[in-house]
């Protein structure tokens, strides 16, 4: 059985997938759930067996990245194989797509969706299914909780829950006052050296001349 705190997607190699269906399935999988795309497709269409489904329901591998450009784009999706229906009849297989977004907002597709939710509840209710939960998150950790996900550093879902406390942040120290400080320490020590190159130059500094004017005016 393969841990679902593995994450093969990701951390395995073309030979480490082949190893790995020849052990547990020698002829091939009965369904590929695909959320990559790119060059994901190919190694996962060849997963499967006669009468095998390939679903793609998502492309992370070529949307997601504040970096992607044209032509990262472009390359992913030529690497994908350029699949005909003939092939499709010959091998008996079936490749399809599937599209949340688009089903609820652009097919009409609500009530269809609230069917397919309604039974998945009810399953989980049952203890027939349990999600796998990466961590949970109050609502202030929102930031934190996207970023995690944006890195793919979960496995599992993440979860929000408005009645959990949010986590204590790091403090840090008052610009404003850290500047200050910084300013003064630069005028203390260019007065320093004010009184430095008095002394050299053989001049009595400002306070010292008082004093002693002060005295000679008891004196008299």
């Amino acid at each position: 059985m393969i841990e679902p705190e593995v994450d093969y997607a990701t951390r395995s190699s073309r030979s480490q997938w082949a190893k790995v269906t020849d052990l547990l399935c020698p002829e091939g999988v009965d369904i590929v759930l695909d959320c990559l795309c790119g060059e994901e497709c190919n190694r996962g269409y060849s997963l499967l067996k006669a009468m095998g489904k390939y679903i793609l329901y998502g492309s992370s591998n070529v949307v997601t990245g504040e970096t992607k450009s044209f032509f990262s784009v472009a390359k992913s999706w030529w690497q994908v194989d350029k699949i005909s229906p003939i092939k499709l009849f010959d091998e008996n297989k079936s490749l399809s797509g599937f599209n949340l977004r688009h089903l609820l907002y652009q097919q009409n597709g609500a009530p269809y969706v609230k069917g397919i939710m309604d039974s998945v509840f009810a399953l989980w209710k049952d203890g027939k299914i349990k999600p796998v939960v990466d961590s949970t998150w109050a609502l202030e950790d929102v930031p934190e909780a996207m970023q995690k996900m944006h890195d793919r550093k979960n496995i599992g879902k993440i979860v929000l829950d408005p009645s959990l406390e949010p986590k204590p942040k790091p403090a840090t120290p008052a610009k404003g006052k850290a500047k200050g400080d910084k300013n003064d320490d630069k005028k203390k020590d260019e007065e320093k050296k004010e009184d430095d190159k008095k002394d050299e130059e053989g001049e009595t500094p400002a306070t010292d001349s008082a004093a002693e004017n002060k005295e000679g005016e008891g004196s008299s």
